[in-house]
């Protein structure tokens, strides 16, 4: 009866009380409550939304329904980062083994695709023999050993949310802010942090497509940082088209390791660079950006990074040469140039329209239990505000077969338009948000 009671309440637009969030939680882990019954209380939190009170109580529910990584012993900073989700969003591949290259401590808890967005996780599983499913001791012994880790959620840490992600996937309950808060933040506190940075995606292609929702997110989780003792930055960087050129899961690998090793694309890096400068500032390891920046870009030129990123790949039973030679990741059986089908400026390349295309190649999911072809996706040369001649190579489609290949290309036709005026895409990177308030991110000093 408590399921029900908890559903009329928050469909009433009622207020949750903390004791209750415990006692729904832990009776939904224990079979308790039916997915049924869940999924219709999600939808009306989707409805009615959290008070700040109550996305606190849901977060420390969240939270204590598993164990947590005991960091204590190291001393060094222990920081991480989140991504609220973007087309071609590899950051993570570069920037774990990067903020570890430089002397953060890296412990990187990572999931899987979620609607049309791709998923770390997903991206690591192109490396062959890599394994992310490490336990707590595991994944603490690794740290200690070469300062960085790159996990999936175990059974052992907020096993609530494990269930709850997936079901939220699978009712259109993804974009509620309380809900992305609070499944973000249960996992990273249990991760024993010192200081955590937020990459918050605005622009058509995020699950927050607004600047006010964007901000209201970054605010929400900066609290629940401040109340738990875990200083949290947030920056707000453009999902309005896909970052990078690499879309699908051993594409984006492969775009990582070229990062790593100094050829990744402009944008890529300047969000990685971004994320990991603020990693270092609150670390106290810098001074300014300026600095951080300096001891970045020489971890990359010195093949610091792209070694870490080695070292983390055969600790955790995967293949360190594919840094060397990303060929022995999975490949697609079919490629195809797409061409320009008139002159003009790139108007749009629409991310949410690419991350369906990666669907239907057979590269995402769309069920739980969907087996993802790593090897498929595209890679798209061409960004917003270019100008291309009609028959000019913009884009290329990875695919299995040639029926792939049509898909592709119709999911391309589809996501990039052309025409004879283009605005201008979003800034990069827009805003950074603390404690403190929010700032400009071109102007703040």
């Amino acid at each position: 009866m408590l399921a029900l009671r908890l559903i009329e309440r928050k469909r009433d637009g009622g207020r949750i009380e903390a004791g209750e969030w415990r006692a729904l939680l832990g009776a939904y882990v224990a079979g308790h409550v039916p997915d049924y019954q869940m999924a219709a209380f999600l939808m009306a939190v989707y409805l009615r939304g959290l008070e700040r009170e109550e996305t606190q109580a849901l977060t420390d529910a969240m939270l204590r329904s598993g164990g947590a990584l005991d960091l204590h012993s190291i001393s060094a900073p222990r920081i991480d980062k989140h991504s609220t989700g973007g087309v071609g969003d590899k950051v993570s591949l570069v920037l774990a083994p990067l903020a570890a290259s430089v002397g953060i401590v890296v412990p990187m808890m990572s999931g899987r695709g979620l609607g049309h967005t791709g998923g770390t996780l997903d991206k690591l599983d192109a490396i062959p023999g890599f394994r992310s499913d490490l336990s707590l001791a595991q994944a603490r012994a690794q740290l200690e050993h070469i300062g960085c880790v790159l996990l999936g959620q175990t059974g052992e840490i907020a096993p609530v949310d494990r269930k709850l992600y997936a079901l939220r996937d699978a009712t259109a309950t993804v974009e509620s802010i309380p809900l992305i808060a609070a499944s973000i933040m249960s996992k990273k506190l249990a991760e024993g942090l010192t200081g955590l940075v937020l990459d918050v995606k605005r622009g058509s292609g995020s699950f927050l497509q607004t600047l006010d929702r964007g901000l209201e997110l970054a605010h929400t989780m900066v609290a629940i940082g401040e109340t738990h003792g875990c200083p949290v930055v947030a920056l707000l960087t453009a999902m309005d088209r896909p970052l990078g050129r690499a879309c699908g899961n051993a594409l984006e690998t492969e775009e990582a390791i070229q990062a790593l090793r100094g050829e990744g694309p402009p944008d890529l890096m300047e969000v990685t660079y971004a994320l990991a400068s603020e990693m270092m500032l609150l670390g106290d390891m810098v001074a300014d950006r300026a600095e951080a920046l300096e001891q970045l870009e020489r971890a990359v030129a010195s093949g610091a990074a792209a070694e870490k990123f080695k070292q983390i790949i055969e600790a955790q039973g995967g293949n360190p040469a594919v840094v060397d030679d990303p060929a022995l990741l999975p490949q697609a059986e079919a490629i195809e140039l797409f061409r320009a089908a008139r002159r003009g400026f790139i108007v749009q390349i629409e991310p949410r329209a690419v991350g369906r295309g990666i669907i239907s190649l057979g590269g995402g999911r769309t069920t739980m239990e969907d087996v993802i072809d790593p090897g498929v996706g595209f890679v798209i040369t061409a960004k917003p505000g270019d100008w291309v001649e009609a028959g000019e190579p913009i884009a290329s489609v990875f695919a299995r077969d040639e029926a792939g290949l049509r898909a592709g290309a119709a999911a391309l036709r589809e996501a990039i338009r052309i025409g004879d005026e283009a605005e201008p895409p979003l800034a990069l990177i827009t805003h950074r948000v603390t404690v403190s308030g929010v700032q400009l991110y071109a102007t703040e000093s």
